[in-house]
């Protein structure tokens, strides 16, 4: 999938026309939790800024754990940090877990019955075990991302719904 993901670029426009379809029918989800993409992943960037009514929160790696961080501008406010993803400034605001309504999750792969395959380290897992019950947790990939099994183990939090194009 690593080998995979390298070789194509996701259709972002598309998995973003998706996403705005489920914001439209979220009203209440104000909180939202974001990634800033790798390469490979789908770029929420363009969409994220058409909506700056919601309150965007990015992970920040802090040891072995994810710190959330309300950012108002992503463009100027995501630097290089650990494993070369964009992070916020830990002098952002930092927001709890359990403000978040929604988190928008990266994968390298995903299954139709919430299972999400990341990238090794566990940090969304450890992430998401905290969050509140009903906070909604949605993995966002290209179409090709979707494999028939992630081979889910126990400690894995899955996702409520994938959202692809």
């Amino acid at each position: 999938m690593r080998a995979l993901l390298r070789a194509q670029a996701p259709d972002s426009g598309a998995v973003c026309a998706a996403l705005e379809r489920w914001l439209a029918d979220c009203p209440g989800v104000h909180w939202i939790g974001v990634f800033a993409a790798l390469p490979g992943e789908v770029d929420l960037s363009e969409w994220i800024a058409r909506h700056p009514e919601r309150c965007w929160v990015y992970p920040r790696v802090a040891g072995a754990t994810l710190t959330l961080h309300a950012v108002g501008d992503p463009a100027a406010e995501l630097a290089a940090g650990t494993h070369g993803i964009r992070e916020p400034s830990p002098a952002l605001p930092q927001i709890a877990v359990e403000r978040i309504d929604a988190f928008l999750c990266p994968g390298l792969a995903f299954d139709l019955h919430g299972g999400r395959l990341g990238r090794g380290r566990g940090y969304y897992d450890r992430l998401l075990a905290d969050a509140r019950p009903d906070a909604l947790k949605i993995g966002v990939c290209a179409s090709y991302q979707i494999v028939p099994d992630t081979f889910a183990q126990p400690h894995d939090v899955r996702m409520d719904r994938v959202i692809s194009a």
